[in-house]
């Protein structure tokens, strides 16, 4: 695992962007999978100006969702398929036909989740996965004690994530109960892992997830058993870090043409 830590949150933005910008270099049709929620916006608002300034041209990239509500229709406008085509698909000049997600409204959610899991698999799995930390170290919807090798499944949302949520909502009453998320087995088969937080809000779960043992307990400490797993975090998530220094001292020292 790499930890990179960056002055802020647009810095980290702009970093993510540019290794998303070289993967598409490589691979135009690479299969980029997306995250919601505030925290990868900056990511989102480099690449869209990367587009608009001609640096980048991801005509031919894929994008697939991360979790789905369940219950939600597709097109309300806080459901995670409406949330990506308007902050991911749109601004990237793509179209529907290059996204995928799971359906939250199918009639039977099991066999859904089960279809989103193969679908990822025949896609020829997804290269860069963008993931966001929960303040209890969630991610995707993957809550404490969820098992590291799960595969794609709906789970029931804790009180402490529908509060978090609330605020894309006008009450907690309208917060779903229950979602769609790729599981954490399904999440470690991505090539590359990044994990974008900022905030001091995030710093305890990234410290645990980081530097703290492996625990289902901490869903995002999973991340220590993938081999290219890159932590982006700002100066206030990294401040209950022990490693800091060390963390900052390796990637000053690491060579460019290693990329992110």
């Amino acid at each position: 695992m790499e930890v990179v830590i960056v002055p802020d949150a647009k810095a980290g933005g702009e970093l993510i962007a540019e290794a998303v910008a070289a993967l598409l270099s490589r691979k135009p049709d690479a299969l980029l999978g997306v995250a919601t929620g505030s925290t990868p916006l900056p990511v989102y608002d480099a690449l869209a100006a990367r587009v608009r300034s001609g640096a980048l041209d991801p005509s031919r990239a894929r994008i697939c969702q991360l979790d789905e509500y369940v219950g939600l229709p597709a097109d309300h406008p806080e459901s995670y398929r409406s949330t990506v085509l308007r902050q991911v698909v749109e601004p990237l000049g793509l179209t529907e036909s290059s996204f995928m997600g799971p359906d939250g409204n199918a009639e039977d959610v099991q066999g859904a989740c089960d279809a989103y899991d193969r679908a990822l698999a025949e896609a020829g799995g997804v290269d860069l996965q963008l993931l966001g930390i929960g303040t209890d170290g969630h991610i995707g919807f993957n809550e404490p004690c969820s098992s590291l090798a799960s595969r794609t499944r709906i789970k029931t949302l804790t009180e402490q994530t529908r509060q978090d949520n609330a605020r894309f909502f006008d009450s907690i009453d309208e917060v779903p109960h229950h979602v769609i998320t790729q599981g954490i087995g399904t999440i470690l088969e991505a090539r590359h892992l990044v994990l974008l937080a900022t905030g001091a809000g995030k710093a305890e779960a990234v410290a645990r997830s980081v530097e703290g043992p492996v625990s289902a307990l901490v869903p995002a400490s999973a991340l220590q058993l993938h081999p290219h797993a890159t932590v982006v975090v700002d100066e206030a998530a990294a401040s209950e870090l022990k490693l800091a220094d060390y963390f900052r001292a390796t990637y000053a020292a690491k060579p460019a043409w290693q990329g992110l």
